[in-house]
């Protein structure tokens, strides 16, 4: 591993430093000092590294800047909010507050360049300087000039810098239409699954063996790898759900090597936290109070249907919402419950002989898709356009069987659906929106 790492000019030991702290990324580190060359030699002008987000770029260039002892300026590209911010923090590091104090209110890239050649004729670099520009793909939205002057910055300096740039995209995408100095490009790719179990299992609780934390690291990769490859997303589910995959240990129920019994302890438990990656929707300790509440109110939920817990987009809960009023209410109600100025109706005066029974024990009835869409422009609580989304979303519904379509597939004028969900589901769902749908049901007037 580290002959990856062998280069003149540094030092054998800080390099093997650098190779322990870099694990799965010592080809990509090994290429990055090809590219940089011997600290004390002129190095190339500028060099763009890409690839997706956690996949090592500031982790394997912070190291090697701090490992090596190399000179060097890190700008965040979301801090710097303006050019003055940028010029000013690599001022900084390099020539201390006096430099950054010359530079005018709002300094330009020329008055940039003029402190700088100032200043690195006064202090001449040993070795190669680094400027490292995280998130560089904001730079975009700067002026144009911005760019192609940072590309080509060791020329108007006449200093041995380098400026590297860390990107998410490619640089054909990044490349300005104007035309620029063309950087060496470096790409990271993606963390393996073989290479993302390597690197979490380096994380060791210390009450457990190494053994049985990378058995939980196997397990959770292969929960999350499909949908998720971002390493610090995955180290974060593995410190969140690892107490949870521990507990039939704690209780003594199961030993380290019944891998089967604790993976079926904790699957439910990862299929809830499935729905929330990349979210941050609440905090962890929000997370795991969630959870025990939940423990705590299972057998409550326990009678329910496992569709209670269903997500569907927002639409299509006021859809499935009005569609179980246009089901199990009588179509001659929907004055009644949906027009501000319906007069006053009492159920006595029209109840018929066969409406004695209640609705919901009769069962769902048919309805057109007109009357379905007028309830659901009158529950929807913003106005909504007659879109080929809505349409859809009501064929969504019916593939996932929450609605059935009861005429004929070639009957295309006026279709004709019935609700085929629980009162107990459609008042789950109804609450996800905070709708009170027991007000708008007729066998609870």
């Amino acid at each position: 591993m580290t002959a990856l790492l062998q280069h003149p000019g540094y030092d054998e030991e800080r390099l093997k430093g650098v190779a322990e702290k870099l694990p799965c990324r010592e080809v990509q580190a090994g290429m990055l000092l090809s590219l940089m060359g011997q600290p004390h030699q002129y190095s190339y002008p500028s060099i763009f590294i890409y690839g997706h987000r956690a996949s090592g770029k500031s982790h394997v260039m912070h190291v090697l800047m701090k490992e090596l002892e190399l000179s060097h300026a890190t700008v965040s590209c979301v801090e710097c909010v303006s050019i003055a911010l940028l010029f000013e923090q690599v001022l900084l590091s390099f020539f201390g507050c006096d430099a950054a104090s010359l530079l005018p209110r709002s300094p330009s890239l020329s008055d940039f360049v003029r402190v700088y050649r100032q200043q690195s004729s006064q202090s001449p670099a040993k070795q190669t300087r680094y400027i490292v520009m995280e998130k560089a793909e904001l730079l975009r939205d700067t002026d144009a000039s911005l760019l192609s002057a940072l590309l080509r910055l060791q020329e108007l300096v006449e200093d041995n810098v380098t400026v590297i740039l860390l990107s998410e995209i490619a640089w054909d995408k990044f490349r300005p239409n104007t035309g620029c100095f063309e950087p060496l490009l470096l790409h990271f790719p993606d963390y393996s699954k073989s290479e993302l179990q390597q690197i979490l299992s380096q994380n060791v609780h210390p009450s457990y063996s190494a053994g049985f934390y990378s058995a939980y690291i196997n397990i959770l990769l292969g929960v999350f790898y499909s949908v998720c490859r971002d390493l610090r997303e995955l180290r974060h589910l593995a410190a969140l759900n690892f107490s949870k995959f521990c507990e039939p240990l704690a209780e003594g129920k199961v030993k380290e090597t019944d891998t089967h019994k604790l993976w079926k302890h904790i699957e439910p438990h990862l299929k809830k936290a499935m729905q929330t990656v990349y979210l941050r929707e609440v905090s962890s300790l929000q997370w795991e109070q969630m959870q025990q509440m939940e423990e705590e109110e299972a057998g409550a939920l326990r009678g329910l249907s496992a569709h209670t817990h269903v997500e569907l987009p927002y639409y299509s809960k006021f859809l499935l919402i009005a569609a179980y009023l246009a089901s199990y209410n009588p179509a001659r109600t929907d004055k009644r419950f949906f027009l501000k100025h319906h007069g006053k109706i009492r159920k006595t005066n029209f109840l018929k002989k066969n409406e004695k029974t209640s609705n919901h024990l009769l069962g769902p009835k048919p309805f057109p898709l007109d009357r379905l869409l007028a309830i659901f422009y009158s529950v929807v609580d913003s106005r909504v356009a007659p879109t080929a989304s809505i349409f859809s979303q009501i064929s969504s519904l019916v593939t996932l069987q929450l609605l059935a379509q009861v005429s004929h597939d070639d009957q295309l004028d006026a279709p004709k659906y019935k609700c085929a969900v629980s009162l107990d589901f459609i008042c789950a769902i109804a609450r996800t929106v905070n709708f009170d749908i027991v007000k708008y049901l007729y066998d609870f007037l």
